[in-house]
């Protein structure tokens, strides 16, 4: 499973999620910094990404079209890109299962 990163996060999780999310990005290094979410959600979903991001608009859009892409809402407050990074770190294999499931395109991490 590969992870896009939205602009809300620190592009420096990247290198982080290497070993568990192999061929994961962010916005910036793909050169979508720019990009509105919408051309963001047509790049994932062309590119088998998943969105990782911290506010609710991929949320609304997932609600809306429905996946794919799928999207991964980090819901916690600001805090330092490693404990992001080692959120998802953790919590790999729940996302993994449930994102798996028929129909389920969001995952949130409290």
């Amino acid at each position: 499973m590969k992870l896009l990163l939205d602009e809300n996060l620190s592009r420096r999780i990247v290198p982080m999620l290497e070993m568990g999310f192999p061929g994961s990005s962010h916005v910036v290094l793909l050169g979508l910094e720019r990009a509105g979410d919408h051309d963001i959600w047509i790049y994932a979903q062309q590119n088998d990404f998943v969105i990782v991001t911290r506010d609710s608009d991929f949320s609304d859009m997932n609600a809306l079209y429905g996946p794919p892409p799928k999207v991964v809402r980090f819901c916690r407050g600001n805090c330092h890109r490693k404990v992001v990074a080692q959120a998802l770190i953790e919590h790999r294999e729940e996302i993994l299962y449930a994102l798996s499931e028929a129909g389920r395109g969001l995952v949130e991490i409290l």
